[in-house]
């Protein structure tokens, strides 16, 4: 099993930044690709990020390419998500999740552990 830990949720006004972090932990030699999502208020949980844990393939949401960066810490295996330039549509709750294999990637359903999540809200 793989278990996950997101921190670095907040407050922030539009075109503010804001960096999260996913702490992978336990069977962490089985992760393939780790991916980052969001759900806001009444909506489905929708593909931010993602990318090959132990290689260079990032992949980003339309709505975030140029402004969200993902990255790898190898010493404490930890993804961090970079965002900048937030708007008020990026408000919700941001999860970090992994698949062991490769394949699809931008669907929840295609990834089997996932983080608790942590809160984004941009405001005004």
């Amino acid at each position: 099993q793989v278990q996950l830990v997101e921190t670095g949720g907040g407050q922030v006004q539009p075109g503010g930044s804001l960096r999260l972090s996913c702490e992978a932990s336990g069977r962490t030699e089985s992760i393939y690709r780790m991916g980052w999502f969001r759900q806001g208020p009444g909506t489905e949980r929708e593909f931010v990020a993602a990318k090959i844990w132990s290689g260079i393939t990032e992949n980003y949401a339309d709505s975030v390419t140029g402004r969200f960066t993902v990255s790898r810490d190898y010493a404490k295996d930890m993804l961090h998500l970079q965002m900048n330039d937030l708007k008020v549509e990026d408000t919700g709750i941001y999860y970090c999740a992994t698949r062991g294999g490769p394949g699809g990637f931008r669907l929840a359903s295609e990834y089997e552990y996932w983080g608790q999540g942590t809160q984004v809200t941009v405001s005004s």
